[in-house]
């Protein structure tokens, strides 16, 4: 049976925890300025309504052309909010930023501020991309707003590579939906003070789309991508900003590759996280031993999250392989069949090959697979600037916790994290005994805090019940 076919049945829906529709008109998004310039001209049309979710507004050249555009909006009476990620635009956005915007009439939230009550709570992050307008169209994809996202043509500096897709007909109510899930999670409570519109009628000729609105702990999107990967039959090519994939993931492209199927991964040369970049190079060797060709872009920085797979099927949104995006995050994609768009992302992504590196089983000094040019030559990478912390700890744990359980074998590759978390057990261990004090008063802060928080939200959960039984 081919993927299409496949893919029509109710039981893949169900695995990806998607809400389909039909009858939509979908187009394909380069980069910043093409992506940049539809969202402020959607936005500069609305009449009703906007609604923007992104992970990181930067308080930028591009991040105040969005706001004169938003503010705009606003005294033309459209109704207008905006909700952004704490950590995402943390050093990025000044807080005169949002004060400009709210005293423009935008009203807007942060998700997930640190709270002394819950201090794991900002392991959630949120990091959808969405713009919504007037209920008619609806956009998403990888791209959050900034310069580095638009580029500068005045210094050479060209913008990151990303996608986005525009959606107009029935999808865009559960985008809609999806946005006004993140705007009440953001209050707290479920205020309904912002409803999606109903669904706009289905568009002759148009496309199947199904929208995807991760939340933590859905894993739609991990068990929709291993079930791509077990279904695909001729091809599956994926971009990733940043891959930490599970080993259950890639020995899913392993076999994928070793059935026959063109499986191809392109990420970032030169990543804006190493951490991230040093754990996606520890998948490169099970992953290009099964046939999965592996390519690292040559541009400033990669950013996209995309898939085709079989010339019709196609995913794009704001979501990574690895288990930040599947299990901790909000993140909303959507996968698209239809022949004309697939033909369309396959030839972005030959386009892309044009400025990637093949990386090949070439051993360097460090016995890890090494980006060839094509003249045979082993290539050098400029190092990049810092770490993802999440990801990359969720990669080191997964590492760290199989050395211990010896539930899979250890690939060479990973040697490093290894030795570093012996290292790092052996320093703490060195520390309780000829620094116990201060190992002491670590463990009481780390212990008081959450222990504080548990006991007053044990109080107040207490308070609201009694005074409920006194009703």
């Amino acid at each position: 049976m081919e993927l299409l076919d496949a893919l029509l049945a109710e039981d893949f829906r169900r695995v990806a925890e998607a809400r389909h529709a039909a009858g939509n008109q979908v187009r394909l998004l380069r980069d910043g300025p093409e992506t940049f310039g539809a969202w402020l001209e959607a936005i500069g049309a609305a009449k009703r309504y906007v609604w923007l979710e992104n992970y990181i507004i930067q308080d930028d050249a591009m991040g105040a052309a969005f706001a004169q555009a938003l503010i705009a909006a606003a005294g033309r009476g459209v109704a207008v909010r905006v909700l952004y990620d704490w950590l995402g635009c943390l050093r990025r956005t000044r807080a005169d930023f949002w004060q400009r915007l709210r005293a423009g009439g935008v009203r807007v939230r942060v998700y997930n501020p640190p709270h002394p009550l819950h201090p794991l709570r900002w392991i959630s992050r949120d990091h959808r991309k969405v713009l919504c307008v007037d209920g008619e169209s609806a956009f998403t994809g990888g791209l959050c707003i900034g310069n580095d996202w638009y580029g500068d043509a005045a210094r050479a500096m060209p913008p990151w590579r990303d996608t986005a897709v525009a959606i107009k007909g029935p999808a865009v109510a559960y985008v809609e939906a999806a946005f006004v899930d993140s705007w009440e999670a953001a209050s707290g409570l479920p205020q309904r003070d912002v409803e999606a519109e109903p669904g706009a009628a289905a568009r002759p000729g148009g496309v199947e789309v199904s929208v995807i609105a991760g939340r933590p702990d859905s894993l739609g999107l991990y068990r929709l991508e291993q079930l791509i990967a077990e279904i695909a039959e001729r091809r599956l090519w994926l971009t990733d900003g940043y891959f930490v994939a599970t080993t259950a993931y890639v020995r899913a492209l392993a076999g994928a590759a070793r059935g026959g199927v063109d499986v191809r991964l392109l990420v970032p040369g030169s990543s804006d996280w190493p951490l991230v970049g040093a754990l996606s190079k520890s998948a490169y060797r099970p992953l290009l031993q099964a046939g999965v060709r592996v390519f690292e872009w040559n541009g400033p920085m990669l950013h996209a999250k995309t898939a085709v797979a079989d010339s019709c099927w196609s995913r794009i949104g704001s979501s990574n392989s690895n288990l930040a995006s599947w299990i901790t995050n909000r993140e909303l994609d959507v996968t698209i069949k239809d022949y004309a768009l697939a033909a369309q992302m396959e030839a972005m992504y030959e386009a892309d090959m044009t400025n990637a590196t093949e990386v090949v089983l070439a051993r360097g000094r460090s016995g890890i697979p090494r980006p060839v040019a094509p003249d045979g030559h082993a290539q050098e990478r400029t190092p990049a600037k810092a770490g993802r912390l999440l990801s990359g700890a969720i990669g080191l744990g997964s590492t760290l916790s199989a050395s211990f359980t010896r539930r899979r074998q250890l690939d060479p590759t990973e040697s490093l994290v290894v030795l570093g978390g012996g290292l790092v057990l052996l320093l703490l261990g060195a520390m309780a005994v000829f620094l116990p004090r201060l190992v002491a008063w670590v463990v009481a802060v780390f212990a008081l805090w959450p222990g504080v928080g548990l006991v007053l939200r044990g109080v107040r959960l207490w308070w609201t019940s009694r005074n409920d039984a006194a009703r």
